[in-house]
């Protein structure tokens, strides 16, 4: 009976010791042994970089993180243009169509992250590229911002639809960023034109733009205008709205119908000087740790590992949980990276530049609608329904857009409506230039007849 008592006490030391082999081997698969400079190029915050930062740099004090901050374009044409030197171990940023355009180019090499418990859908949309080239490690909607003492003190009514900013009570008050410099607002611009449809999305987006007060140059410029007051409604992407409030800035935030979840992305870059650094930081992002680092105050991410939500503060929006969410659009990055560029230089070119005429045009617009309201006239609709139509008129096609050719001529980003770019570039962009000019003012001239005749 005590030989067998000692058996099995042995053999319960072996079994254990076995365990423990297996649990620290696991461990070192999981936590590679980095070291050197990680050099990361992202377009994120520096609030939310510096947190990681820390934290990963204090789970592995081998490790130097170097961060180059880029808006999404600039950080994608940097990894382009420095391919055959590379010096860039990862590419960290919101817009899935930026990886979709660095792994057409052969720009990213796959890894599959060591971290298990994560939904392959957020949403309605994958979380990791199905090829492994790169991985979501926090998800983000699109929708509007508003400053409470700001609507209230103005007397607005509370926006809830894109739609709603199309009114004329909102006109002055909505700020945007570009989205040719801001990868997040791109995404917006083209989640409507996905969820509406190409005609619909962009006469939404200009019926919208027509109350712009400014577009700024940056992303973080709306949510810093909302806080403060300068304005009152931001279309902003999720975590500025919920940072600004854990902040204790006085705003609220809306998902529209048509919105989408996707997911913030990270990848190894191709010939990347620090592999093994690049992969753990990937696996640190999707670890319990990482995941809730997403939550903290100034950062305000939706983590992409459900269990993380239990964490979370009440009344924190959860994707998982609540399915209207992101439902209505099935996000395409196909099409949005076909016609990317193009996208972006129609809303400069139609929206950004020409901002005054547009926003002369929805002014008059407004008060022949309100003239109308007060006396009727068959001749005044119709003339204000051609005002309408000449303001979201569109001078190409949804097919047009994604042709390569088209989309291949627009090779240099725009910082200004004065900023050189080949020729080709600059003879599409003058042309549809002109098209919002002439009809824009066809449009303020219809409007200011209607009005003329309700009175």
């Amino acid at each position: 009976m005590l030989r067998t008592s000692r058996t099995v006490a042995r053999t319960l030391r072996n079994a254990a010791a076995a365990l423990a082999v297996l649990l620290l081997s696991g461990t070192a698969a999981f936590a590679q042994d980095a070291s050197g400079k990680l050099v990361i190029v992202t377009s994120f915050p520096k609030d939310m970089t510096t947190a990681f930062q820390q934290a990963y740099q204090k789970a592995n004090p081998k490790v130097t993180v170097e961060i180059l901050n880029r808006n999404t374009n600039a950080g994608v044409k940097y990894l382009q243009e420095t391919a055959s030197n590379n010096g860039v171990d990862l590419f960290w940023a919101s817009a899935p169509d930026a990886f979709e355009v660095l792994k057409g180019a052969g720009l990213l090499q796959p890894y599959k992250p060591k971290v298990e418990g994560i939904p392959e859908k957020v949403g309605a949309y994958p979380v990791n590229d199905p090829e492994g080239m790169y991985a979501g490690f926090a998800a983000s909607g699109y929708g509007i911002m508003w400053n409470s003492r700001y609507m209230k003190a103005n007397g607005l009514p509370i926006p809830k639809e894109w739609a709603d900013l199309t009114k004329p009570a909102y006109y002055d008050h909505v700020a945007i960023s570009a989205p040719s410099r801001s990868g997040t607002t791109h995404l917006t611009i083209e989640t409507i034109l996905q969820g509406e449809g190409w005609e619909k999305g962009w006469r939404t987006n200009k019926e919208m733009a027509g109350n712009y007060r400014t577009i700024t140059e940056r992303s973080f410029g709306v949510p810093d205008g909302v806080n403060s007051g300068a304005f009152g409604v931001g279309i902003v992407i999720d975590f500025f709205a919920l940072s600004s409030q854990a902040s204790g800035f006085p705003v609220e935030f809306a998902y529209p119908t048509v919105t989408t979840i996707v997911p913030a992305n990270v990848a190894v870059v191709k010939n990347a000087p620090n592999k093994a650094a690049a992969e753990g930081f990937v696996d640190f992002l999707l670890s319990p740790k990482g995941q809730e680092v997403l939550l903290e105050p100034a950062i305000r991410r939706l983590p992409v590992n459900p269990v993380t939500y239990e964490k979370a503060p009440a009344g924190y929006p959860n994707p998982f949980k609540d399915k209207s969410l992101g439902s209505q659009v099935n996000f395409d990055v196909n099409v949005s990276q076909a016609r990317y560029n193009v996208v972006d230089a129609l809303f400069d070119q139609l929206v950004t530049f020409q901002l005054d005429d547009l926003k002369a045009a929805t002014q008059a617009i407004h008060k022949a609608e309100a003239a109308l309201a007060k006396k009727p006239n068959d001749k005044a609709k119709a003339l204000l329904a051609e005002a309408r139509d000449l303001v979201a008129a569109m001078p190409v096609t949804a097919e047009q857009a994604a042709d390569p050719q088209l989309a291949g001529a627009f090779t240099v980003e725009r910082k200004s409506a004065k900023d050189a770019v080949p020729e080709r570039q600059a003879q599409v962009e003058q042309k549809w230039a002109a098209f919002a000019k002439e009809n824009y003012a066809s449009a303020r001239k219809k409007a200011d007849e209607a009005a003329a005749l309700a009175r």
